[in-house]
């Protein structure tokens, strides 16, 4: 299993993540289908770790129009997925 950082991610006209990426990572982008299976699997863990904050994973959640990706909530706001940089 890999512990994968997400340093930046892909949104649609929504806001809604679409992708999770990190520079220079061969993984990286993973469409958020293939995320959702890493990490339902047990295959692959995705997390966020910006300068002055601290980790957060990154975990499914079911919604009412069906399953996304959400970061664990704190107390920064820059370690939130909608927040990082676009890929």
């Amino acid at each position: 299993m890999a512990d994968r950082q997400v340093t930046a991610s892909g949104k649609d006209r929504d806001g809604d993540i679409t992708k999770l990426c990190q520079s220079g990572a061969i993984w990286s982008p993973r469409s958020k289908a293939d995320a959702i299976r890493d990490i339902e699997g047990g295959l692959h863990t995705y997390y966020v770790q910006r300068p002055g904050t601290t980790r957060v994973n990154v975990n499914v959640v079911n919604g009412a129009s069906g399953k996304y990706l959400r970061s664990t909530a704190d107390k920064a706001s820059s370690n939130n997925l909608d927040n990082l940089p676009d890929c």
